[in-house]
């Protein structure tokens, strides 16, 4: 049987503590009988998953792309400002993946310093440690909150040109994606017409994915329940942080042509 030439690239395990719902040996289960031929780990904020995922992957006959995703601070990590509600959750994301051995290193590096040198509510990273450990990686810009995203979504079409020109300096032209996502969310229309306008401009790549976070459409109620205990808020609470809708699994390689049929 062929093949499958979709593989998704943003992928969160039960290693996203309290925020993905999907276990490792069910990715894989279910990324094999969709016949895809590789997978990657990109749970949030460290590589916790890493081993034991590269081990399933290889038994399944599946090729590993281990990865992360991380929360960037667009100051200095080590800066920590007075707590105030919310804090986290104005950091931004990018997608990292190991291309060879040396970038499973710079991973490895990245995700304990932003434990060691950045936390602040969450494990922070910042530009400059990102230039210090840039080779043998592979850059996706993430989802609207990553940070070319985030500026267009704030209408500014000159800073988001000017961060995308930087993390491709940062990474090499060959290794720095634009990520478009589609789960039926408005922020995500706005920011994929300015991706697509920027990639024409400056020539920089598009990778289309899927924020998965667990594996199936009907495991989203798990998930939610998985939030409510990371935020401490009740299931019931109406203001709580919830995720919009139960488009967050793993899809199918049809199913993301689909979505994105009018960019191949």
């Amino acid at each position: 049987m062929r093949h499958s030439d979709f593989v998704h690239l943003h992928v969160h395990s039960d290693y996203s503590l309290l925020d993905g719902a999907g276990s490792i040996p069910a990715y894989m289960k279910r990324a094999t009988e969709l016949n895809m031929p590789a997978l990657a780990l990109t749970d949030h904020g460290s590589m916790f998953g890493a081993v034991f995922f590269y081990k399933m992957a290889i038994k399944s006959g599946m090729k590993p792309i281990i990865g992360c995703e991380l929360y960037v601070t667009k100051g200095s990590r080590f800066e920590k400002k007075a707590p105030k509600r919310g804090a986290w959750e104005q950091l931004n994301h990018i997608i990292l993946l190991a291309r060879n051995m040396e970038g499973y290193r710079n991973l490895m590096k990245l995700s304990s310093r932003g434990y060691t040198e950045g936390f602040y509510y969450r494990p922070r990273i910042d530009f400059d440690i990102l230039a210090e450990h840039s080779g043998g990686v592979l850059a996706l810009e993430a989802c609207i909150k990553g940070l070319v995203s985030d500026e267009i979504i704030k209408g500014r079409m000159d800073g988001a040109r000017a961060c995308a020109g930087q993390l491709r300096d940062i990474f090499g032209e060959e290794n720095f994606y634009f990520e478009i996502q589609d789960h039926g969310l408005p922020e995500e229309e706005k920011a994929t017409e300015g991706l697509v306008t920027l990639s024409r401009e400056m020539g920089i790549p598009i990778v289309a994915t899927n924020d998965c976070h667990y594996i199936n459409k009907e495991d989203a109620k798990a998930q939610d329940v998985l939030l409510c205990i990371q935020t401490g808020r009740d299931f019931d609470d109406p203001n709580r942080l919830r995720f919009a809708n139960d488009e967050f699994y793993l899809k199918t390689p049809d199913e993301m042509k689909d979505l994105f049929g009018e960019l191949p």
